[in-house]
């Protein structure tokens, strides 16, 4: 599933959705950038986003990039365990 956000610049981005891990309390989404060079279902750089609004459903409203390295990458190893059988990490 791909999503078309909007980044902090106004710019549209699009992102395919991998897979969203509760840790430590908080949401964190896993996302690959798309584009023309980058089609969905391809592999690249997975960019972590954090969950900061939900809407009346308790679904995702709002995200915010993860920007502290240490976290993300906490986040994305319990993520890489959530998903083992579901992608190919290597």
């Amino acid at each position: 599933m791909v999503f078309e956000l909007e980044d902090e610049n106004g710019d549209v981005v699009a992102l395919e959705f991998l897979g969203l891990v509760l840790h430590n309390d908080r949401r964190y989404g896993f996302f690959f950038e798309v584009n023309d060079d980058e089609p969905a279902m391809s592999s690249g750089e997975v960019v972590v986003l954090e969950v900061t609004s939900v809407d009346e459903d308790d679904q995702p409203e709002e995200l915010e990039l993860v920007v502290d390295e240490a976290i993300a990458e906490e986040a994305y190893q319990v993520f890489k365990e959530a998903a083992k059988d579901l992608y190919d990490f290597e």
